[in-house]
């Protein structure tokens, strides 16, 4: 199961429950433990649906009523640049953690 249709098609898996949703999130909506079982249920289901190699389904879910989204997903474009340094401060702060407990 994933998110990145593309790529996981390249690599011409076996089988692929696709969802149109942000990268990151292929296996349901955050938070949402109704769409998190229903993308595990769909991404079984085709142990016994996929007849033939190289087989894609797509979600029935939607990530939003329209795509607008998918402009606004990860444009760093739109944000400010007092809120792009602080993110910037915040992913080297969360780095340093990690590193630290390797």
């Amino acid at each position: 199961m994933g998110a990145a249709k593309d790529i996981v098609e390249q690599c011409a898996v076996p089988r692929f429950w696709f969802s149109d949703f942000p990268l990151g999130h292929s296996a349901g909506k955050p938070f949402d433990e109704s769409s998190q079982q229903e993308t595990i249920r769909g991404a079984l289901s085709l142990f016994d649906s996929a007849t033939r190699a190289n087989i894609t389904e797509q979600s029935p879910q939607v990530w939003a009523p329209d795509d607008a989204w998918k402009s606004d997903f990860m444009d760093v474009g739109a944000l400010s640049p007092e809120l792009v340094e602080k993110l910037k401060k915040d992913h080297e702060r969360t780095r340093a953690l990690k590193a630290g407990q390797s």
